[in-house]
């Protein structure tokens, strides 16, 4: 510097620019971290997010240049003029400013994204958003990466070669982990078939990456060393990482299943033996009832008491089973249809006939399929002011089970609270024999103006 005309100063040329150059890191990325990024979700101050980080960019670039000149100071006689050299200083300043604001800006950007996703895990059951937050991993993967090719000044194209390469190792990874892997264990193919079709993927993928690369340098070696890193990454690592992460996924998902399938299992359990406290109260009072109403000669008001006893027990036992018999839930049907009977004996314009078959072999069936039908039919089909009538018949041939029921239709009053449930249970069952008989079950029904009809076909089991 001494040459060149210049006094060397430590303090003045290097350690006070580099304190400033530093101090100025430091508090951009206190700045950009916990006080402009957080304005984001704030409505009130969202607006003002890109004046401050404009006055941020515009504060650092000024700043930075004017130290470059203090730094660099002997590199002034490499310049014709003096405008000319605080021209190189100033935008090498800005560019720097650029360079720092944007990579802050990525920082907080995927920090918080991964926050979000990790403070919202239900929102990852979304496929799309499991597939973003594997994304954002992705792209801090290579942030970090390119901090450390920055920290230790490697040249442009070494930059460059790592965020391309990377870039098609995220779209293959995610690409594999979402499609073609799924694809091909539903071909139920194996690890070859899928490297065949990744190997195709990453040659074809060879031809953007070395447009790409043609932008920022014309240099054969560098076209050269992209696509060379892209393979080997590829082939080496991503391929058989995308197909280890999808089975160990496709792993914990099972194990997730059949743990939520197990809980469900115990709180059943668990409710059934909560449930089974009242009831034995509950019994004991209805075998007084039934007591009281024989001493009283109330003959049907005892059998009714009795059949509810029935039913009762049906539902807290049979009930929470998977599959029972089908004598035990036509036992059910008759215990309704009968108690149903008593309530309406005294109307002579409301006929009901039940013709069920009591030869039912030993079938199995899943419990109360068949008395919603029913329970709809006296809830819809009789009126105690008009004429009324229910017909229902239930036959087995071999292993088909044949259930019909008609019933008149009466209209009912606006105000009437029911008449907007109407249908609700029907909705209901018809799920249940789409979940539990798929493909093995024929539901008909058909409504005119005066009746309602359905007709069930369903293939039963044997018992096992």
């Amino acid at each position: 510097m001494r040459e060149a005309g210049y006094k060397y100063s430590y303090i003045a040329n290097f350690l006070i620019p580099e304190l400033f150059r530093y101090s100025i890191l430091y508090f951009s990325f206190l700045l950009l971290n916990f006080c402009i990024a957080p304005s984001i979700h704030k409505a009130t101050l969202r607006s003002i997010f890109v004046p401050i980080t404009v006055g941020l960019f515009l504060g650092i670039g000024l700043t930075t240049s004017i130290l470059n000149t203090y730094s660099k100071a002997y590199q002034f006689n490499d310049f014709e003029t003096i405008q000319a050299a605080y021209d190189h200083f100033f935008l090498k300043g800005f560019t720097y400013a650029a360079w720092l604001v944007s990579m802050i800006i990525i920082y907080v950007t995927i920090k918080k994204l991964i926050i979000y996703f990790l403070e919202n895990e239900d929102t990852l059951n979304d496929p799309s958003n499991r597939l973003k937050l594997e994304a954002v991993l992705g792209g801090a993967v290579w942030f970090v990466g390119l901090l450390l090719l920055i920290a230790t000044s490697a040249h442009l194209e070494v930059m460059v070669c790592w965020t391309l390469v990377i870039c098609a190792s995220i779209f293959i990874v995610l690409y594999s982990i979402h499609y073609l892997i799924p694809q091909i264990k539903k071909q139920q193919k194996t690890y070859k078939h899928y490297f065949g079709r990744i190997f195709i993927i990453i040659i074809i993928a060879c031809i953007p990456l070395s447009l790409t690369t043609m932008l920022f340098s014309t240099h054969d070696e560098l076209i050269a060393a992209v696509i060379g890193f892209h393979v080997f990454t590829q082939i080496i690592i991503c391929s058989p990482l995308s197909w280890y992460l999808y089975k160990k996924r496709t792993e914990s998902t099972n194990e997730l299943t059949s743990l939520k399938t197990e809980l469900g299992k115990s709180d059943a359990s668990l409710s059934f033996l909560r449930s089974q406290i009242n009831p034995h109260f509950l019994f004991n009072a209805l075998n007084t009832l039934y007591g009281t109403a024989l001493q009283e000669n109330a003959e049907r008001t005892g059998e009714g008491i009795q059949k509810l006893g029935d039913m009762m027990r049906f539902m807290l036992q049979e009930n929470m089973q998977d599959k029972i018999s089908l004598t035990r839930d036509v036992d059910y049907l008759n215990n309704y249809i009968s108690l149903q009977k008593l309530r309406i004996s005294r109307s002579p314009s409301i006929t009901v006939e039940a013709q069920i078959d009591d030869q039912l072999n030993n079938h199995q069936i899943a419990p109360m399929l068949l008395i919603p039908f029913v329970e709809n039919a006296f809830k819809h089909g009789i009126s105690l002011q008009q004429p009324s009538h229910i017909r229902i018949t239930l036959q087995t041939k071999e292993n088909v089970l044949y259930f019909d029921v008609h019933n008149s239709i009466h209209l009912k009053a606006d105000n009437d609270p029911e008449k907007l449930k109407s249908g609700i249970g029907l909705e209901n069952v018809k799920q249940r024999l789409t979940h539990l008989y798929k493909n093995r079950h024929e539901l008909i029904i058909r409504e005119s103006a005066k009746e309602f009809f359905i007709h069930l076909t369903l293939q039963l089991e044997g018992n096992s």
